[in-house]
This record gives structure tokens, C-alpha cells and sequence, in this order.
């Protein structure tokens, strides 16, 4: 059976953070948007969730941080980092109008944004994959096809959004290429606990392993320990659970001692280990956001922040007026993203001494700042512009 819709001005493919937040703002601005999602509202997916100021900050300006505040996840007001020989705290001080940071279940995070993209006017769509792009006689993208169970999906748009995830259909059959790649990465696991200390962030870093508490909702914390890809698959012999004690243990001994005390909530979760990289960011009538577009490695939990950044610079770009917007979108993301991307990938190689670690946090430190930097002083307002249904600049960039 094959199934034909209208016309949308923007089709995004994956209803996650990324996705969500795109569909949103877009709609916001009077776009005719279809979001779609292959999995069903409000699961859970491999995730730290940990959101840096920046993350904050997008969801205080969208007006979405009470709804997070309302779920239950607890306000972190510090971040402390154990390094080799000394213990060093940092106060989250209260600036642009972010006086905590939050790490909210994705149960929690990307329902809210769904329901925003929905309030918003968005047509959600779950249970429905897409399995190819429409294109013109110049080869232009011009819509999706997909298959929503049985049925078969066909649909028109000005623009082709993939927020798919790292195994994007959209990226793939775009032939999005990767301008940049890391050179190593890390592997994590990581356990929900109860019962552990929510005072605000930790990170442990010692040659070779790193550990992490990001409190969360329901009582919650989830404790990771990470190391070299190469490593985790030995760590992996034995049962993920093995493996989290092991790692812990030589990242952050006396954590590990006390987790022998908290009860464990549900079973351990590994991430095996992928190198980051860059994508193309967007071409005549697509464009990549989240994961499908660029993929950080998960050791310094930025990966969330990342998406709602990106979600907001293509909404603004896209509905900007004058030529060359996908040379601006792309120009943007990476100047905002490479800093970050190779010091993450310094950090993920875990070849550092003990010596270095500490640099290389300043370094992320530093990255971070430029970020927000961007994000408060650059045209980032939140003026909403209405969008002029007859033209999608990046569409027919």
C-alpha cells in the first residue's frame, strides 16, 4: 500500500533531541514541518544526558527549562574534577539567566521537545523510517520516501532535515562525506545507582581510565567509566557489570568502594566505541543535525548541547534571507564544533599523562566559553522571524 502527503515545508527525519528541537523552532517561525521517528514517543536510548551551560541555556531560552525543572530532575549548582593528586570544585555561578545545570533522562529531555514541536504546530509521526530521498532533474532533494508499518510513505518538501542518528539514512543517501574523523575513541559504561551523593558533577580522570556521577531523575545517578575503545573490549570480558567495577576501580577507587553500598537500578550499558567525526553538514535541499551530522565522543558528555546548538543555527539559517546558506550553516557548526572536537578527541585517545589531563581540560574549558560566547553575544536572539513559505534559503542554496 503506498501512502501520499501534501507538500511540507521541512521533513526531519528522527523526533530526538536534535530532531525535536529543530521541528520546534521551525514551527515556531510558521514552517509546515513533518517530523518523523522510527521508534515509538518517549523510550529511551543510549545516553549520558548530561547538559552543559550551553544545553541549559538553549532550553531556558526556548522556555522549556520549567517543564524540565517540573519532571524532577535535581538542579547541579557544581562540577568537580578528581585529577591525579588534587580534587578541584567549580560553582556553577548564575549568567545568562542559567544559575544550574541539569541532566534530565531522555525519557524526560526528548518527550518535552516532542510535545513543544507538537504544541507548535509540527505533524508527528512515530513508527515511520525513512528509506530514500525524492530528487529533481538536478538532483535537488524534493522530499522522502518511507514506510510508516505496512504502508508506503511518500512526501514533498522544501527541505529534507536528517537528525537519524549516527547511522543516518538521510546522510547516507545524501552521500554526506566526513570532513573530519577522529583518531581514536573511547568506550563507556555506565549503570543508573541509588542512593549516590547529588550535590552536582563528577569527573575523574587517571592515565589510562575516566570516571563520571551525572545525577538525574527519579533518585538517580548515572556513574560511566570509560577508557580506550581497544581496552573496553577486554574490560568486556566477564559481563558489562565486571567491566564497570574494573574500569572504576583505577579511575576512581573510593567511588567504586561506595557504589558497593547503593543499590544498582537496572542492568550496565557499554558503548563499544566510535571514532567522531564531520559530516557534510547540509547540500541543495538536505541538511544533517545531531548525531547524523556530527558525532562527538561521549567522554566529555557534550553531545546534547551540541544537537540544540545545531537545531538552532540551522532554524535561523535556514529561514534567513540571502543566498549562501548552506555555506553559512556549515561555516557556523564548525567553527563552533572543530575546538571541541579535537580536544574531546585528545582526551578520548587516553594516551595523556597526568600531567597533560589537566590541559587538556582547560583546553575543553576554553572551547566551552567560545561557545557560549557565540551563542549570547553572536545573532543568536530569540526573536522569532516569520518564515516566508515561498522560499527555504538552504533548500535552494
Amino acid at each position: 500500500m503506498s501512502t501520499r502527503n501534501s507538500h511540507y515545508d521541512v521533513v526531519i527525519a528522527g523526533a530526538r533531541c536534535a530532531g525535536a528541537a529543530t521541528a520546534m523552532l521551525l514551527a515556531r517561525q510558521g514552517a509546515r514541518v513533518l517530523l518523523l521517528d522510527r521508534s515509538r514517543y518517549g523510550t529511551d536510548t543510549l545516553s549520558t544526558h548530561a547538559l552543559m551551560r550551553g544545553g541549559v541555556l538553549q532550553l531556558h531560552r526556548w522556555g522549556l527549562l520549567p517543564n524540565v525543572i517540573a519532571a524532577g530532575t535535581p538542579a547541579l549548582r557544581s562540577a568537580t574534577f578528581h585529577l591525579p593528586g588534587a580534587d578541584m570544585a567549580v560553582e556553577i555561578k548564575p549568567r545568562h539567566g542559567v544559575d544550574a545545570l541539569y541532566a534530565p533522562r531522555r525519557t524526560v529531555l526528548d518527550a518535552i521537545l516532542v510535545d513543544a514541536a507538537r504544541s507548535a504546530g509540527a505533524d508527528v509521526r512515530f513508527g515511520t523510517s525513512v528509506t530514500g530521498l525524492r530528487r529533481d532533474r538536478t538532483g535537488r532533494v524534493t522530499g522522502i520516501t518511507g514506510r510508516a508499518g505496512a504502508a508506503r510513505l511518500e512526501v514533498g518538501a522544501d527541505l529534507v532535515v536528517g537528525a537519524d542518528g549516527r547511522r543516518s539514512a538521510v546522510a547516507r543517501h545524501a552521500g554526506a562525506g566526513a570532513a573530519h574523523v577522529a583518531p581514536a575513541s573511547s568506550g563507556v559504561i555506565y549503570r543508573y545507582f541509588r542512593g549516590v551523593a547529588a550535590d552536582g558533577y563528577h569527573w575523574y580522570f587517571t592515565p589510562g581510565s575516566a570516571a563520571g556521577v551525572i545525577p538525574t531523575n527519579d533518585g538517580l545517578a548515572c556513574v560511566f567509566s570509560a577508557t580506550s575503545a581497544e581496552n573496553l573490549r577486554r574490560e568486556l570480558d566477564g559481563g558489562a557489570g565486571a567491566g564497570l567495577r574494573r574500569v572504576l576501580t583505577r579511575a576512581a577507587p573510593g567511588l567504586a568502594d561506595r557504589l558497593e553500598h547503593h543499590g544498582a537500578a537496572g542492568p550496565p550499558r557499554a558503548f563499544p566505541g566510535l571514532p567522531g567525526y564531520l559530516r557534510d553538514a547540509a547540500g541543495p535541499g538536505w541538511a544533517l543535525v545531531g548525531d547524523a551530522g556530527y558525532f562527538k565522543d561521549p567522554i566529555t558528555a557534550h553531545g546534547i548541547t551540541d544537537a540544540l546548538r545545531d537545531a538552532e543555527i540551522l532554524a535561523r539559517v535556514v529561514t534567513s534571507r540571502g543566498p549562501g546558506a548552506v555555506a553559512r550553516y556549515q561555516a557556523e557548526r564548525d567553527e563552533l564544533s572543530l575546538r571541541l572536537f579535537r580536544v574531546t578527541g585528545r582526551i578520548a585517545a587516553f594516551d595523556w599523562t597526568a600531567d597533560e589531563i589537566g590541559g587538556h581540560l582547560l583546553e575543553l574549558n576554553a572551547a566551552m566559553a567560545e561557545e557560549i560566547a557565540a551563542m549570547t553575544h553572536g545573532h543568536w536572539g530569540a526573536a522569532r522571524r516569520p518564515l516566508d513559505p515561498r522560499r527555504l534559503e538552504l533548500a535552494s542554496a
